[in-house]
């Protein structure tokens, strides 16, 4: 079937990932690692996602070292640049992916839709791809970058994520197991706003 293909080209492009990371399995490249954790969350908070929105989530990263922060000035403006040239590559790296098994060109501008988030807020499949987004950040990377900064600056963090979600996500969120200092601020974020 074309989806288990599209998703071991996906696997393949992102074993390339120079940054590697320690798994259950032992050490594995950084994007293959979150695009595991992208479709594993996804496959939970959304069984019965569709075939576009199980591609993009395996996807959402695919390459990403391509394009390093560090080769974008910085400040806000350079960041969100960066931002979207990312999402960019990946729908064009996709959309490569899924033509050469088959997929017809709606298909593929679906995917790169959703991973360029268009229409967020207002179409259900992207809303839901920013929900897995933020709560695979709150499960696995969340963490580590609390433990680098304080609380005012991981509330203000937490804030700004909870913003992007639906309150589906939100409700998802809730009942996440995450460390004591963690769900106190994501708590606290919450109660602000």
């Amino acid at each position: 079937m074309g989806l288990e293909r599209v998703v071991a080209a996906v696997d393949a492009a992102n074993a390339l990932d120079p940054i590697k990371s320690d798994s259950e399995g032992g050490t594995v490249a950084h994007s293959v690692l979150y695009g595991h954790r992208m479709s594993e969350v996804l496959a939970k908070f959304m069984p019965d996602a569709c075939e576009h929105l199980r591609i993009a989530a395996g996807a959402q990263h695919i390459e990403r070292w391509l394009i390093p922060r560090e080769s974008y000035p910085e400040g806000r403006t350079a960041y969100l640049t960066w931002r979207k040239e990312l999402q960019k590559l990946h729908a064009r790296r996709t959309g490569e992916l899924m033509r050469a098994e088959g997929y017809a060109e709606r298909d593929i501008d679906r995917v790169s839709a959703l991973l360029r988030k268009e229409r967020l807020k207002y179409d259900a499949d992207v809303q839901a791809l920013e929900d897995v987004i933020c709560l695979v950040f709150l499960l696995y990377e969340a963490p580590d970058f609390i433990a680098k900064h304080d609380d005012e600056k991981v509330r203000d963090i937490l804030a700004k994520t909870a913003r992007k979600m639906s309150a589906r996500g939100l409700a998802a969120a809730a009942k996440l197991d995450l460390d004591a200092r963690l769900a106190r601020l994501l708590g606290e974020a919450l109660a602000e706003g």
